[in-house]
């Protein structure tokens, strides 16, 4: 009888795969934390702009799932695995600026660009440190930023003047 091991598809140098992880990983604990904090931004809004902010807030949360999901997903296509258990999220997201309760729709717009803008840091990171090693997953990477900026203008015009 053999025995036969089986790896993915894309496994092969640990050079790209480390790189991936090390530069995508942030990225999904933001976006996870993201999630979470949207969340609670959605269902602590009040005031002015309530059901727009309120409803858009739903479509920053999924998107940012989608995101996380993603990214994720190719650390773990190229063999590595990722930690995105929620205390490990936590500690990523321990400078969010949500609110734990009822907030202005104004601040809490401010609030998840503030987070959003936190990804940013790390995907513009990854899409820089991501140019020599692997451009596949600098793709991953392209493709979140441009998501991310683009909820982030849909929400910064609920507050623009």
């Amino acid at each position: 009888m053999s025995t036969s091991k089986t790896i993915p598809a894309t496994a092969g140098d640990p050079t790209v795969a480390a790189a991936a992880a090390q530069f995508l990983s942030p990225v999904v604990l933001g976006l996870q934390a993201l999630v979470v904090n949207g969340k609670q931004a959605h269902w602590h809004v009040r005031g002015a702009n309530f059901i727009g902010v309120h409803e858009f807030l739903d479509t920053v949360v999924a998107n940012a799932g989608e995101f996380a999901d993603t990214a994720a997903e190719r650390i773990v296509a190229l063999g590595l695995p990722i930690d995105a258990r929620l205390s490990t999220v936590a500690e990523k997201a321990g400078t969010t600026q949500v609110a734990a309760g009822f907030t202005a729709s104004d601040e809490i717009v401010r609030a998840v660009i503030a987070d959003i803008d936190a990804i940013l840091v790390d995907v513009k990171a990854a899409v820089e440190g991501l140019d020599e090693v692997d451009l596949t997953s600098q793709d991953v990477a392209i493709e979140i930023q441009r998501g991310l900026e683009k909820d982030r203008w849909f929400l910064f015009s609920h507050v623009a003047a």
